[in-house]
C-alpha cells in the first residue's frame, strides 16, 4: 500500500513565510485581539497554531475574526480615534501576505516616501524635512481627515491587483477589508468601506 499524499493545496504559501511573519509579529510584541490569546499563549503550542494558520491560508479557508476596537485618546484633547487589535494568528496571517505584496511595490515608492515602509520612521521623514528647509522657503502641510476610515475598498482592492497576480493575496485583502469591528462593549459593527489602523491591511 502506497504512503498517502497530502491533497493538493489550492496556493501556494510555504511553511517558511507563516514562520518568518510570526518572527516579526513576536517581535513587535502587541496586545491580544477578539480571542484573548497573547503573543505567550500563542506560543504555547506554537508548531500547531502555526500549522492551521499555514493550512487555511494555503487551501483557501483562511477566514479572520472580527478586530477588536480599542479607543485611543487623541492629543490635545481632540477627542479619539479607533485602532484595530486583530488577533495573534490574523496578524500572522496578514504579514504573510504583506511580505508578498511589500516584495512588488517596495521598488516602486518614491524615495521621500516614508509612510510604513520597512527600514523607515518617521525619524527619517523629519530628518529629510529639515535638510529641505534649508533649500526651499516653503512647506505643504495636509492630513486626509478620517482617511483610514472612509477610504473605499474597491480603490484598495485596485492597487492591490496592480501590483500581484496572487489570486490568494487579492483574496485575504477583501476578507481582512470585511471583517466586522469588535467595540469596547462586544457588539459587532460591519462596515462597507475604511480599515481600522492597526490592521496590516
Amino acid at each position: 500500500m502506497g504512503e498517502l499524499k497530502p491533497p493538493e493545496k489550492s496556493f501556494e504559501i510555504s511553511k517558511w513565510e507563516v514562520w518568518e511573519a510570526w518572527e516579526k509579529v513576536r517581535a513587535n510584541k502587541g496586545a491580544p485581539g477578539v480571542d484573548g490569546c497573547s503573543i505567550e499563549d500563542f506560543e504555547k503550542d506554537l508548531k500547531g497554531n502555526l500549522f492551521k494558520i499555514w493550512n487555511r491560508m494555503s487551501s483557501g479557508s483562511y477566514f479572520p475574526p472580527p478586530v477588536r476596537a480599542v479607543e485611543i485618546p487623541k492629543p490635545h484633547g481632540g477627542g479619539t480615534r479607533i485602532l484595530g487589535v486583530p488577533t495573534v494568528a490574523d496578524r500572522i496571517a496578514q504579514t504573510v501576505v504583506a511580505a508578498r505584496l511589500e516584495s512588488e511595490v517596495e521598488p516602486k515608492f518614491h524615495p521621500d516616501s516614508y509612510g510604513y515602509r520597512p527600514g523607515r520612521s518617521a525619524l527619517d521623514a523629519v530628518e529629510k524635512c529639515r535638510e529641505r528647509c534649508w533649500k526651499k522657503d516653503w512647506v505643504v502641510d495636509l492630513d486626509i481627515q478620517k482617511f483610514f476610515d472612509s477610504v473605499p475598498w474597491d480603490l484598495i482592492v485596485k492597487a492591490v491587483e496592480a501590483h500581484t497576480d496572487a489570486v490568494w493575496v487579492k483574496l485575504y485583502v477583501r476578507r481582512w477589508l470585511e471583517a466586522p469591528l469588535q467595540l469596547p462593549d462586544g457588539t459587532l459593527q460591519m462596515r462597507d468601506r475604511g480599515t481600522p489602523q492597526g490592521n496590516a491591511t
